[in-house]
């Protein structure tokens, strides 16, 4: 079984069989979040292939003994703001991608997080029986059990037949957010799309996401940084903005459960510091 994930800085890491076999070169030098979180003081192929088998080995990222359920990684992560969401009822379902799997939709919080915590921009992946198995028995509906397929599109229109109205989706690309606010339109929902894994975005896409997207996480993306005009702003380093109001309300009712000392403030938007950005910006 052949899974393609890009993590620290968009290098394409291939994994078989539990094994790293491929990892690509890193786009960037320096993320604060990996160094915070992991150490690593400057990312390199071998720092990524190690980062890649920690994930592996202590949370079975693509292998039958995959956690579903884990604690809260940064305090606001698309996977973080989305549990909230479900928690304090702004959403009714979530439709992401999990490893083993591909796109789920779920109304459990427990399992948007479990699956959401440790993962990075999945390419591709491949069914995995046992992952498959514990994500229906913690109440989530795997899109397509056979293929293992990633279309965030489809996931809303499969929540939607489902019944779920409020529903947060994760993307990566300007044409499936266009794609979602048609159905959103078609269907009389109400969706939240959350932009994630914007390394790299041409200044043209970046343009295109924002017409779409309610949340976007900044990733190491130059042009999102400076093409944003956000409502709000959680974090300096690698930001997480809400585009939209209601954005804005799901990334505040988000605060009520982190536990750390917040300052809330008026201010101009964005706040980057230029020593906090991951280097170089791309």
């Amino acid at each position: 079984m052949v899974h393609v994930m890009e993590i620290l800085g968009m290098a394409r890491v291939v994994v078989k069989d539990g094994k790293v076999i491929e990892v690509g070169e890193p786009q960037i030098k320096w993320c604060p979040l990996f160094e915070k979180a992991r150490g690593i003081k400057e990312i390199s192929s071998e720092e990524v292939r190690k980062n890649m088998e920690f994930r592996i080995r202590d949370f079975g990222l693509f292998t039958p003994q995959r956690k579903l359920e884990m604690d809260v990684f940064v305090g606001f992560g698309a996977s973080e703001v989305m549990m909230t969401g479900l928690n304090r009822g702004l959403l009714d379902a979530t439709v992401t991608v999990c490893d083993g799997a591909g796109t789920v939709i779920t109304a459990n919080p427990r399992l948007v997080q479990g699956m959401g915590a440790r993962i990075s921009g999945l390419v591709e992946t491949e069914p995995i029986p046992e992952v498959i198995a514990g994500i229906e028995q913690r109440q989530g509906t795997v899109l397509d059990p056979q293929h293992a397929s990633i279309d965030p599109a489809k996931g809303v229109e499969r929540a939607a037949q489902m019944g779920y109205r409020k529903i947060a989706v994760s993307v990566i690309d300007a044409l499936t957010a266009s794609r979602i606010r048609d159905l959103e339109n078609a269907q009389c929902l109400d969706v939240f799309i959350i932009a994630a894994h914007t390394t790299g975005l041409t200044k043209e896409n970046a343009v295109e996401l924002l017409k779409y997207t309610d949340i976007v996480t900044a990733c190491a993306s130059r042009n999102l940084r400076t093409l944003i005009k956000p409502v709000a702003q959680v974090g300096t380093a690698v930001p997480l903005f809400a585009v939209t109001q209601k954005g804005k309300e799901l990334l505040l009712e988000r605060a009520k459960e982190v536990d750390s000392p917040i300052l809330i403030n008026t201010m101009p938007l964005p706040v980057l510091p230029d020593q906090k950005q991951p280097r170089e910006l791309i």
